[in-house]
């Protein structure tokens, strides 16, 4: 069956209505399927765990100059293993894999405590931090340290801020998309010198680290990836990790939207988790994935013409009541006790990240949020008058004051509180 093409361009709507678009297109369609043009190119929009799985085969899909070049020059670098498929992707991502051990995870997320620990005992009773720019700088310092970057503690905070920009940029035009082009072409020469040096031996890298593994990897061709490819790769590993800052301001909305989950995440554990989980499903990150027909296909009895682009709608997923009751609801508790299944939660991609192209940096994220939300639920602050709407129209969203607290009494007396304490 062949689906009428909706009329005209969707870019500009994309532009406009963001994370609602393709809902918005299903809905005014009444089906999952829907065929319109998006930067004048046919594409074909698909929901659903069933529609995941259909996007993720490799027989299907692909993801080779499926991505635009304004995304790839911001958010992911030229060359990056998001535009691989095949054996090529699969070699590509095993500098990944190899670094999402348990050890690994549990590394990282103990130097980022420290560091947080370190940002938040120099916060001053009755003066006001914007909790984004504070998570984005605590996350920076740990994950420089965990990766074994030369970088001094003067400069985390330009580097906290490229990188930032660079995620923050991918998906707009004007100002914002210039200084994530700028970010990018910056940390991408500095990091391409640094591995160079690494090469050459005029500079050392810790054994296991990110910054060893990037600068020896060897690719399906069995040679070194050229140092701007290499710093591609390892930008590829801090920027995603410092881009969990934004759902750490998210978990600061969340603890002030419903107080009534602080004591229970004060606790940490199973219940860290979940609101960690739940955070990533209910908030706005990724509005949906692209990829490319290889080949004419039909889903569910719908074409879909050879080359088109394949969009897979993840924020319609992650808030269709067909897979999550009440799915407007901020509830951790329908993640405590639940397996997460790998095609029903997409807050940045389905599958399995060991074989497809799901992030695999998940695991990362979702200790680091568990971490630091937990960490921030023992804080003891008020939230000021702030503008702290969400808005769905700008990608990536995030609450427009950066969510705003002010600390009451000093950080450093907490030193007793055995949460801090074994921070370190």
């Amino acid at each position: 069956m062949r689906l009428p093409e909706l009329p005209g361009d969707q870019s500009l709507h994309v532009l406009l209505e963001g994370y609602g678009w393709m809902p918005n297109l299903r809905r005014s369609t009444g089906v999952d399927v829907v065929r319109t043009r998006v930067m004048g190119q046919r594409a074909v929009g698909l929901c659903g765990p069933d529609a995941a799985r259909f996007f993720y085969d490799e027989k299907h899909v692909e993801r080779h100059a499926a991505i635009p070049s304004p995304v790839l020059s911001t958010l992911f670098g030229h060359g990056a293993v998001h535009t691989l498929d095949r054996e090529a992707h699969r070699r590509r991502k095993s500098i990944f894999l190899s670094l999402v051990t348990p050890d690994s995870v549990a590394s990282l997320v103990q130097c980022v405590a420290a560091a947080w620990e370190d940002v938040v005992v120099g916060w001053q009773p009755g003066r006001s931090v914007v909790l984004f720019d504070e998570a984005s700088r605590a996350i920076t310092a740990g994950v420089r340290r965990w990766a074994g970057l030369p970088v001094e503690t003067h400069e985390v905070g330009d580097l906290a801020a490229d990188l930032v920009a660079m995620v923050d940029g991918f998906a707009t035009a004007g100002p914002r998309h210039w200084r994530a082009r700028s970010a990018r072409d910056r940390r991408e020469a500095w990091l391409g010198s640094v591995i160079q040096d690494v090469r050459d031996g005029k500079a050392e890298a810790p054994p296991g680290s990110a910054l060893e593994t990037v600068a020896r990897h060897r690719d399906v061709d069995g040679e070194l990836l050229d140092p701007r490819t290499a710093a591609v790769e390892l930008l590829n590993v801090i920027r995603p990790t410092v881009a969990v800052c934004w759902f750490v301001a998210y978990a600061g909305h969340a603890l002030h939207t419903w107080p009534q989950f602080r004591r229970p995440l004060q606790a940490g554990g199973e219940f860290a988790v979940a609101f960690a989980h739940e955070l990533r499903r209910f908030y706005p990150f990724a509005p949906f994935v692209g990829g490319r027909a290889v080949r004419d296909l039909t889903w569910q009895g719908h074409e879909i013409p050879e080359g088109a682009l394949v969009l897979l709608d993840l924020y319609g997923q992650n808030h269709d009541s067909r897979w999550w009751a009440d799915p407007y609801r901020f509830d951790p508790d329908r993640f405590v006790g639940r397996e997460i299944d790998m095609w029903h939660l997409v807050p940045q991609g389905a599958g399995d990240p060991q074989t497809g192209h799901r992030c695999p940096g998940e695991a990362f994220t979702v200790a680091i949020l568990a971490e630091l939300s937990t960490r921030l639920a023992h804080l003891d602050y008020r939230v000021p008058d702030q503008d702290s709407t969400i808005s769905l129209s700008r990608i990536p969203a995030r609450p427009r004051s950066g969510f705003v607290l002010v600390p009451v009494g000093r950080a450093a007396q907490r030193a007793a509180d055995p949460l801090v304490a074994g921070a370190d």
